[in-house]
């Protein structure tokens, strides 16, 4: 059954003091020990939350520190991690029971609760803690428009340590009006690859350099690493303004790359831009934390500037789309010789193995929706050139039509870390 949901994710980070970080430290290392006993029962035996919870509730309940209502959300993270496999192994992929490392937990309703005056209260393994957003100082920061609106509600939510902070990412959804329902029956769409040589590459033969924000990252994480070894109280202070600077940079990067991207579906009239699933984004090669946090925020920036205009964003199943030929569909590992370059054995086209990938993604949403009852078949892939359906009919741009030169990095600030 389709989501009848529009849904939203705002990231902040909270102010926290040493009582609270320690029950915060503590909830977490609960969960991940919740969520793996869970795991461990289920994996073999079922995969369904309405399985699962009632196989390990009284088990979570007993051997951790998890409240009544996180041991059903461990239950049901378990759920979806042996169900993400399940799909990954369908798709031809070796897979291995889950495991849990990460310093993650989540919320919903029941264990969260925001307030007016922009702080949270927040369940832990003992009391609620209440917190405060360290929100953006400008009022226009795109989290108001979710924490202020009265068309938004609170859905579940996601708390993340990293470097001694703990940011929050506050699910958001509201229902879908009719016309949202219906939007890209008949579109166009703009496929989107996100990567690590180029940040962004759309079908439309946009690219976005990432060459520098992956050199800055790995900079970064070079005084991350010498600090963390130091361990001294100054160091720590260090790091927490080291941090900062790497959050505020990351965040201009995308910021900026957001802005081209949504402009580019403008340009060329579409009306979904599609993305590569971003649960599997941990799979690609390369892909430091920063590299993660940028994807993400990447994609939640242009969900909510895509919106304003009228544009949906989505995601579609990542499997062999950088293996896949988008001219003849001849897929096979060969085809992707490097990391850049793309050269089909069957058919011998040639391109930009980034480029190559954002039309396969472009193409697998027009695909998806094709097959859907309501379906007209009338929706089309948007390209440099024109824009093309499924069945191979191609439409060119009208006389005059200017595009954007092919590869033009945007301008990103440097040395981000002195």
């Amino acid at each position: 059954m389709a989501d009848d949901y529009v849904r939203r994710t705002a990231i902040t980070r909270l102010s926290v003091d040493d009582e609270q970080r320690e029950l915060l430290e503590e909830t977490i290392s609960e969960w991940k020990r919740g969520c793996q006993l869970a795991t461990d029962m289920a994996w073999g035996k079922c995969n369904a939350k309405s399985d699962v919870q009632p196989l390990a509730y009284d088990d979570v309940r007993e051997e951790t520190d998890l409240g009544s209502q996180h041991a059903i959300l461990a239950t049901h993270q378990a759920a979806q991690a042996i169900t993400g496999c399940l799909e990954r192994r369908s798709n031809g992929k070796q897979v291995s029971k889950p495991t849990f490392t990460a310093p993650t937990v989540i919320y919903d309703t029941r264990t969260m609760t925001l307030f007016d005056d922009d702080t949270v209260s927040l369940s832990t393994t003992e009391s609620r803690v209440r917190c405060e957003l360290a929100l953006p100082e400008a009022e226009d920061g795109y989290q108001r428009q979710y924490l202020d609106s009265d068309h938004w509600s609170v859905a579940e939510s996601t708390l993340t340590a990293r470097d001694g902070d703990y940011f929050l990412h506050i699910g958001f959804r509201r229902h879908k009006i009719e016309i949202e329902r219906d939007t890209a029956e008949d579109g166009t769409v703009l496929g989107v690859d996100l990567g690590i040589e180029n940040l962004a590459v759309t079908s439309t033969a946009r690219f976005i350099n990432g060459r520098e924000l992956s050199h800055n990252l790995r900079e970064f994480e070079k005084v991350r690493a010498g600090l963390q070894q130091t361990g001294t109280r100054s160091a720590h202070r260090t790091l927490e303004q080291s941090s900062g600077r790497e959050r505020r940079y990351v965040r201009d990067v995308v910021h900026q790359a957001s802005n081209a991207i949504v402009d580019e579906a403008l340009r060329y009239e579409c009306d979904v831009i599609a993305f590569e699933d971003l649960t599997n984004i941990r799979d690609r090669t390369g892909a430091s934390w920063g590299h993660k946090w940028a994807f993400r925020t990447l994609y939640e920036q242009v969900e909510y500037k895509a919106e304003a205009e009228g544009i949906t964003v989505k995601q579609v199943g990542s499997a062999y789309t950088s293996q896949r030929c988008a001219e003849c569909g001849f897929t096979a590992d060969e085809n992707r010789r490097t990391r850049t370059e793309f050269r089909c054995v069957k058919c011998e086209s040639e391109a930009n193995a980034d480029y190559n990938a954002a039309k396969n993604i472009g193409m697998r949403y027009v695909r998806r929706g094709q097959q859907s009852s309501r379906r007209t078949g009338d929706s089309q892939l948007a390209l440099k050139s024109g824009t093309v359906t499924p069945s191979g009919g191609f439409t060119a741009h009208p006389d005059g039509f200017e595009a954007e030169l092919t590869d033009k990095p945007l301008p990103q600030r440097a040395n981000p870390s002195g």
